[in-house]
Order: structure tokens, then sequence, then C-alpha cells
């Protein structure tokens, strides 16, 4: 299993409430934590995760079309020249710290490590070296950076986007 997987397991898992946790252990046949219980609002225990809670994952963007996700979310390219770069790792971790955050605002991260395979979003966003692209949901390039972002930062630019003030305004009616 590579860094990468191993890193949007990690994020899949940290997204998933408790009561599916130890509902999926129950399935395996093995016995869950001590300490954890079943509420009786949780999930029963035939629905997926995915139907249940959206899971954040962390894809690569090797083939990916971006206009997929065009209107229904903000798209944040990591891009480097390999996954050993220590910038690289820095903004995964970075975007590890706070799934919440990044899920609320509709954020879905795609990384690229390999400038030999000419990608798509290579070819479109045109990094050299580390940079991270955040992209709005009209698919139009809102922050480019050189260097690791929090989620905070990222959070706090989103928040400005005047979509996503719309969201936060609908929230607060709704």
């Amino acid at each position: 299993m590579n860094r990468l997987q191993r890193l949007t397991l990690l994020a899949a898992l940290t997204a998933l409430p408790l009561a599916q946790s130890v509902s999926a252990q129950e399935a395996e046949g093995q016995s869950p934590a001590p300490d954890a219980t079943l509420s009786e609002d949780a999930a029963p225990a035939d629905l997926s995760a995915e139907e249940a809670a959206p899971a954040f994952e962390i894809r690569d963007g090797y083939d990916v079309d971006i206009a997929e996700y065009q209107w229904t979310h903000r798209p944040v390219v990591v891009f480097a020249d390999s996954p050993a770069d220590p910038r690289y790792q820095e903004q995964i971790d970075e975007l590890l710290q706070d799934i919440p955050a990044l899920m609320t605002r509709d954020v879905v991260v795609f990384v690229d490590t390999d400038p030999k395979a000419r990608s798509a979003l290579r070819k479109k966003l045109r990094p050299r070296g580390f940079m991270l692209v955040l992209l709005g949901k009209d698919g139009g390039v809102k922050l480019r950076k050189p260097l690791p972002w929090s989620v905070r930062e990222l959070s706090r630019t989103i928040d400005k986007m005047p979509m996503r003030q719309r969201e936060i305004e609908a929230r607060r009616e709704g």
C-alpha cells in the first residue's frame, strides 16, 4: 500500500462516525472496542459507509476531468515533481488536519506527483515544481501557492468567495 492509499484510507476512516466503525467491526466478526457503544439513532448495519456519510478522499489527478466537479465541488490540486517532495508531504499532512472543514466547503483534493505523465490538470494549470491550486465551483483558478497552506488559510480564502457567502446565508435561513 503506497503513501497516497494509506492517507486516503486514513482520511476515509476519520470521516466515519464511531457507530459505523462499530457496525463494520461486528460485520467482520470482531468485537467492538469496550468504550464504543451504539446509540439508538446510529445508522443501520446494512447501510454502506458511502450511503451513511460521504468520505473525504485524496484522489489521483492523472486522469480526472475537472469539468465533472464544476458547480458541485471546489477542487484543490496539489502538484509536486515527486511524492517524496517535503512540501508535498507537508501539504497532505496539513489537509488531513481538518477534514470536516474541507467537507463543509465541498472541497475535493487531487494530487499529481508525476510531471512525465503530462496529465490534463498539468496541461491546464501549468505548475512548476510544488504548487497548490484552489479552483472555485465555477471552475476558475482562485488561488495558486508555491508553498503548503493550512486548512485554516484555505477555509478563509473559500469563505470570502461570493458563492460560499451565498451558501452560508442559505444555510442560516434554512
